[in-house]
């Protein structure tokens, strides 16, 4: 596989993750002005359009041999809820139905399509499946922590594995050393703020208690949410997954402050050279919705072992 298009491309981690594997990306596409001028910063030489797929021009999109998908997970994952009947999440939902569109009109030799888990858990995913499988494609479901991959982020998702053959194809993804979170934390930069200031809630001051006694003086520690809200992260381990939103804070002795945009995109292993907006808050959003790059590439260079 030589030339792929990304569907949903976002910041670009698929199509970072393509080039570093030796894959030309041809085509890329979002509906989100914002994404596209970014992405195109990023990758100039990839053909760009800014639409709803729903109204593609497959015709108009240069040959591929590999399709790449991110069709939109927010209906789909629990941090934003699922339920039927929110026209929002519903709209989100049908996104993929742009891979099968794609699919039928280009037939490339496989494809790659990232989610969240629950993906498999949308009532129309069987009836998605059985269009995907009646255009000649099996539909291989991997269910993958990028920690396990090198990424150094504990970040489970979904990737299909579409294949014009016999049986659903299995990749061997090999399983690499877990690379902690500081790595990529800088503790000499960043806006520090005291941990004692007045109007400093509760249930933060808790947290940090609990992540001292734990950690001692540096560690990390969701700002809000579950999971290790009560007892916060080693920096010594990878850091759990990177959201649309500010979720991470860094705790050093009697300061802390918010994970910095940088710091995101280096957990999520894109390129320090990377182009992004000098805002955080668009930075941070575009971050938390892409693939991993590291990731992307170890499971198109996994492909390309299996092909």
């Amino acid at each position: 596989m030589t030339k792929a298009a990304d569907l949903f491309a976002g910041l670009g981690g698929w199509s970072t993750g393509a080039q570093q594997a030796g894959v030309e990306v041809v085509w890329a596409a979002n509906h989100w002005p914002e994404a596209v001028k970014w992405h195109t910063a990023n990758h100039p030489r990839t053909q760009h359009v800014c639409q709803d797929l729903h109204q593609a021009q497959w015709e108009l999109v240069p040959a591929h041999d590999l399709l790449l998908a991110s069709p939109c997970c927010q209906g789909h994952s629990k941090a934003r809820g699922k339920a039927s009947g929110n026209p929002q999440h519903d709209a989100s939902r049908s996104t993929a139905w742009a891979v099968v569109s794609a699919l039928e009109f280009h037939r490339p030799e496989a494809g790659l399509i990232e989610n969240v888990f629950e993906f498999t858990t949308w009532a129309l995913y069987p009836a998605w499946v059985s269009a995907v499988q009646a255009l000649g494609y099996q539909v291989a479901p991997h269910v993958v922590d990028c920690a396990d991959l090198g990424v150094p982020q504990h970040r489970v998702r979904l990737f299909l594995v579409l294949t014009r053959s016999k049986a659903p194809l299995m990749l061997q993804l090999h399983r690499h050393q877990h690379v902690p979170a500081s790595t990529f934390l800088d503790f000499s930069a960043g806006k520090w703020s005291p941990i004692e200031k007045p109007g400093r809630a509760r249930a933060t001051l808790d947290r940090v208690r609990n992540g001292r006694d734990r950690f001692g003086d540096r560690f990390i520690m969701p700002y809000y949410g579950k999971g290790s809200g009560l007892t916060g992260r080693d920096i010594n381990r990878p850091i759990g997954t990177i959201t649309t939103l500010d979720r991470w804070a860094l705790v050093d002795g009697d300061r802390m402050r918010m994970l910095s945009a940088d710091e995101a995109l280096a957990a999520q292993t894109f390129p320090k050279d990377t182009h992004r907006p000098d805002n955080h808050r668009l930075t941070m959003h575009m971050a938390g919705n892409a693939v991993p790059p590291l990731a992307g590439r170890r499971v198109i260079e996994a492909l390309q072992e299996a092909a």
